[in-house]
């Protein structure tokens, strides 16, 4: 079905907070339209309105041609109870559950009322539409293309390692069939194979897409159009064309913004002091009168006074024209100065000569075996750490830290390594406490000062409003720069990334790049962003091939 969505209009208030406002957008045909901008901004709020499910206040209209038409969204964090399996999960976000439960309801109502079975036969096109016919087979055909065996698909969700549910959350997109697909962060922790994968399906896929992502070289492959939520301008743009274009239409924007403000503030400057200038030259040719008027004849005073009455009035005049010009400007708004994370990571004094030492170390885990692995990092090494999901990347990084104990072999850590850390799980910031009570006894074991901690939380976007809350109800970008924030807090001489872009937004992930190129200690870094990747100073890279450690030469 060729379906079309139209916003017309559509703003978002939370509180008394403006996210956005006006977007008038088109999705139709084959566009795929990327969703840019900062955390916060209100990207997922924007699709949540476009999929029909609001979680704000919504001004404008979302309509969808023709009515019937299917519209999905595929959060970044799939919700699910504890027993929830696989399979029962990927029924659910494809919309086949709900469709299957509403022809169950009304294949009973039939047997009471005629009039159900014209509502049953709609029901029963939603779900051969949403690709309920065939669902069970193509999950399996899917899960085998994706490196998940059968098994897999009868686990709880809450049993899977990450790698395992990133596979499961490409396995939701791939299977969808809704006329219009919106998708939240679908790259984040893939690894590459991954990306491969959902890019062939972005490219060839025939139907309007929506998609929230922070991979600078996911958009760049994939998106015809850009949508920017602009948070310090409180404005939303509409891009017509690729990320590349976007950026570079962008900065030409935002430079001729700026150059229309200070020519607009310089003219007003000017005027200024003209009518400044005017009006001392007013005030001082009425005292100049009244002076030489002084002692005078009343025949001479009186022609003095009317040849200054003519200068004051003509100076008027000119202050009048002045003022007129003034007010007959088009006003130019200053442009705003966007919040931009600015991050350094602190150095602690060199560490010993040798970082970490694996010696034939193995670690098992039920069926997966990592080793035997024989390792040296030196101080200085910046160490590029590569492999599929589960491959056991993460594993290794937790071997080097001594954070595990080897199964069998041997690990040292050498002498004064003070280590910095930002995991995938971001599991510092994921349980029940508050952000600030956290963060100030991870910071220092004898409690950092709460007053110094709110105010390096606060650089990192994480105001008043956050350091009260519990951890787990922070959004996973806010847990990655309250992890950030920690690195810049206490110094560190090893610094270990592992996946550290996930959830991040653009410029935020520019600024780290910047703070990691400037560290000079030791580093660790395990990232699927192929910019990063690129970008990043190795003077080491190894490789994670289903528990077998390699280093490129």
């Amino acid at each position: 079905m060729s379906a079309t969505l139209t916003a017309r209009g559509v703003g978002a208030i939370r509180g008394a907070r403006t996210l956005f406002d006006g977007l008038d957008l088109v999705v139709s045909g084959d566009a795929v339209w990327g969703l840019t901008g900062p955390n916060g901004a209100g990207k997922s709020t924007l699709l949540h309105a476009l999929a029909g499910i609001p979680d704000a206040e919504m001004a404008g209209s979302v309509t969808v041609s023709p009515p019937e038409a299917t519209v999905g969204l595929l959060r970044q964090e799939v919700e699910y109870d504890d027993d929830e399996d696989v399979r029962s999960l990927l029924r659910r976000v494809t919309g086949v559950a709900a469709a299957q439960s509403r022809m169950d309801a009304l294949a009973e109502e039939m047997a009471e009322s005629a009039g159900a079975a014209d509502a049953y036969g709609d029901a029963l096109e939603r779900w051969l539409a949403l690709g309920g016919g065939d669902l069970d087979e193509r999950i399996l055909v899917t899960a085998a293309r994706l490196g998940l065996a059968e098994s897999v698909l009868e686990l709880p969700v809450a049993a899977l390692s990450g790698g395992q549910r990133a596979r499961v959350n490409l396995a939701a997109v791939l299977l969808s069939q809704y006329d219009i697909l919106l998708l939240d962060e679908p790259t984040n922790d893939l690894d590459l194979e991954g990306l491969d994968v959902l890019e062939e399906f972005m490219r060839t896929e025939r139907r309007p897409m929506v998609v929230v992502s922070h991979d600078r070289e996911f958009l760049a492959r994939c998106v015809t159009g850009i949508v920017e939520l602009d948070a310090a301008q409180r404005q939303i743009t509409v891009f017509d064309g690729g990320y590349e274009a976007y950026l570079t239409e962008r900065a030409l924007a935002r430079q001729r913004a700026r150059e229309a403000y200070e020519e607009y503030a310089g003219r007003v400057d000017q005027l200024k002091d003209r009518i400044q200038t005017q009006k001392t030259w007013l005030d001082k040719g009425v005292r100049n009168t009244m002076r030489k008027s002084g002692g005078k004849d009343a025949e001479k005073d009186k022609h003095i006074r009317n040849r200054a009455g003519q200068r004051s009035e003509k100076q008027a005049a000119k202050i009048a024209q002045s003022e007129r010009a003034m007010e007959r400007l088009e006003v130019v708004e200053e442009p705003r100065k966007e919040w931009e994370l600015r991050m350094e990571i602190a150095a602690a004094p060199r560490s010993g000569t040798v970082v970490s030492v694996l010696d034939s170390a193995v670690v098992r885990r039920g069926d997966f075996v990592l080793g035997p692995v024989s390792l040296q990092i030196d101080a200085g090494d910046r160490v590029l750490v590569g492999g599929a999901n589960g491959s056991g990347k993460s594993t290794l990084l937790s071997l080097i830290l001594g954070d595990r104990e080897p199964d069998s072999g041997r690990v040292t850590l050498g002498s004064s390594v003070e280590t910095g850390r930002v995991d995938q799980a971001r599991a510092m910031f994921a349980g029940g406490g508050e952000l600030l009570d956290v963060f100030c006894a991870v910071a220092d074991p004898d409690g950092a000062d709460p007053t110094e901690v709110r105010t390096l939380l606060a650089k990192f976007g994480l105001g008043g409003a956050h350091v009260s809350r519990r951890c787990d109800s922070l959004s996973p970008g806010e847990r990655t720069r309250a992890a950030l924030a920690l690195l810049q807090h206490r110094g560190v001489n090893l610094l270990v990334l592992d996946e550290p872009t996930n959830h991040l937004d653009l410029p935020a992930i520019e600024q780290l790049e910047r703070a990691v190129e400037d560290f000079a200690g030791t580093v660790l870094l395990v990232t699927h962003d192929r910019r990063m990747r690129e970008t990043f100073r190795s003077t080491r890279v190894l490789n994670v091939d289903a528990g077998a450690v390699s280093e490129q030469r």
